[in-house]
C-alpha cells in the first residue's frame, strides 16, 4: 500500500495498487476492490509536491497530541464541571505550544510548500 500514496503521480499510484492487487488479491480481495470504487477521493494529494503529502498522510503529531491530551485527564481523575475538563485541555495545550512536542522533522518543508500552494492563508 504504500507504494500507493508515495507515487510520484496519478499513474504511478495506479501502477501500485495494480501490483498490490495482482499479489494480494486471493488474500485480500476486499482491499484493491474498496480502493478502486474509491479512487477519485483517495488521489487528489497526489497533486501536491511530497512534502505536503507526507504531512497530509502523517499522523504521528495529531496522535502525539491526543496522546497527551488523553494523559492529561487520566491523571487528574474525575472533573467536578465540563469547565474543570475544558480549563484542563487548555493548559495541556498550552504546556504543548512551548514545544514538549517536537515537531516532525519534515514539518519546516511542509510548512514552505503550504506557503507557496495556499498564498495568503497561513499566519505570518
Amino acid at each position: 500500500m504504500r507504494g500507493i500514496y508515495t507515487a510520484v503521480d496519478l499513474e504511478a499510484a495506479g501502477e501500485a495498487l495494480t501490483a498490490f492487487e495482482e499479489q494480494w488479491d486471493a488474500q485480500y480481495p476486499t482491499v484493491a476492490r474498496s480502493w478502486r470504487s474509491r479512487w477519485a477521493d483517495i488521489t487528489p494529494f497526489l497533486a501536491y509536491p511530497a512534502e505536503i503529502r507526507k504531512a497530509i498522510y502523517t499522523t504521528n503529531a495529531i496522535e502525539a497530541l491526543n496522546r497527551n491530551l488523553r494523559k492529561a485527564l487520566k491523571n487528574r481523575g474525575h472533573m467536578p464541571s465540563d469547565e474543570a475538563a475544558m480549563k484542563l485541555l487548555y493548559l495541556a495545550l498550552r504546556h504543548e505550544r512551548r514545544g514538549t512536542v517536537r515537531r516532525h522533522r519534515e514539518w519546516n518543508k511542509a510548512l514552505n510548500q503550504f506557503a507557496i500552494y495556499f498564498e495568503g492563508r497561513l499566519p505570518e
